[in-house]
């Protein structure tokens, strides 16, 4: 069976503390609001960006954004493929992979999904390689890795797969599960094109079952796609001889606090009190209340007509927003007549 190697070190214990710190935050939010559908997909958009983006794909947040509703976006059909692949693996990761094991079918079906009509010889696609494959610099053409031969994947990936759902490693931390688990996928490269999405979907659906990110909040990927070379340093950087994984855990967990606390101060920003959680309990807001809540935890304040403005809606409907987050005791109005305005409660 696979046996990772690595230590753990003071950056990789305070990048854990840290994690558990900003979830406590995030759980115990006075305001955890219906929004959470809005707060998932945005997560997805930028996972489906920043992890197609990592190995190439020219689309940017806002046009992966405008291809995920629907509408028309102006690129090559593979590109905008690549993108669709992957925002549907997410939307349905939960599906995926019924029950508390991963599985080399699981594996497959999540590869399939993501390459579908996008590699060149569609026998590859859900399929392990057949052939040898090297990673190249795209400009120098140097080669940067030689992943195993084909022949012995099956065996690497059935080694892999073995503790990956052993009894020993359910009791691991599951970020560190995840960060084994991305270098290792990537390290065997089973197949011939797609081993760094499908690395990626792995460790995201590993914190998924393992109960880390249950509402899929965090986008890991905008943090190795904000600097590209700091990413594929850290997996360079592992020993191919010792692969003992320590730098490379305290560079994973590290992106995971980051991930973690952009969330936090996100849902900070809608909470600002959690005392009152105890006293109200949790408060529910639509899409369009998070969106005022957000104007005036930037703003600090809001009028009438800044709301008609965000919201392109009448005066009357601005109104009823406002009565409506007056109700709930999120927000209050201050002065009268033309200095009528509105802050948070």
């Amino acid at each position: 069976m696979f046996a990772p190697r690595y230590t753990i070190t003071h950056a990789i214990l305070d990048h854990l503390t840290q994690v558990t710190r900003a979830q406590e935050i995030i759980q115990q939010a006075h305001l955890v609001p219906r929004w959470e559908i809005s707060l998932r997909r945005e997560a997805i958009i930028r996972q489906a960006h920043a992890s197609t983006s990592i190995e190439g794909n020219p689309l940017s947040l806002e046009q992966v954004s405008d291809l995920a509703q629907g509408r028309v976006v102006m690129a090559t059909r593979r590109a905008k493929q690549e993108v669709l692949n992957y925002l549907q693996t997410l939307e349905h990761l939960h599906d995926l992979s019924p029950g508390e094991k991963i599985s080399e079918a699981q594996i497959l079906a999540i590869h399939k999904g993501l390459t579908k009509e996008t590699l060149d010889d569609p026998k590859y696609v859900g399929a392990y390689r057949k052939v040898q494959v090297v990673v190249a610099n795209r400009l120098t053409r140097e080669v940067i890795f030689r992943p195993p031969q084909a022949k012995d994947v099956p065996h690497l990936m059935a080694k892999f797969f073995s503790w990956l759902n052993a009894g020993q490693t359910s009791a691991l931390n599951p970020v560190l599960t995840a960060g084994i688990a991305h270098y290792e996928f990537v390290r065997i490269h089973p197949f011939v094109d797609g081993n760094g999405r499908t690395a990626r979907t792995l460790a995201a659906l590993i914190l998924y079952k393992r109960g880390f990110d249950t509402k899929r909040f965090f986008a890991l990927d905008d943090y190795y796609d904000s600097d590209r070379p700091a990413y594929y340093a850290a997996l360079n950087r592992v020993n191919p001889k010792t692969l003992d994984l320590t730098s490379w855990l305290e560079y994973f967990t590290e992106g995971v606090a980051v991930s973690v606390e952009q969330v936090k101060e996100k849902v900070l920003r809608l909470s600002r009190d959690r005392r009152k959680r105890a006293q109200t309990g949790q408060i529910a807001l639509t899409e369009r209340q998070m969106r005022i809540v957000e104007f005036l935890h930037e703003r600090g304040r809001m009028s009438n007509q800044d709301l008609r403005s965000m919201l392109k809606v009448s005066r009357q409907a601005a109104l009823k927003e406002l009565t409506k987050l007056i109700h709930l005791g999120v927000v209050h109005p201050k002065d009268r007549g033309r200095n009528l305005h509105y802050i948070l409660t």
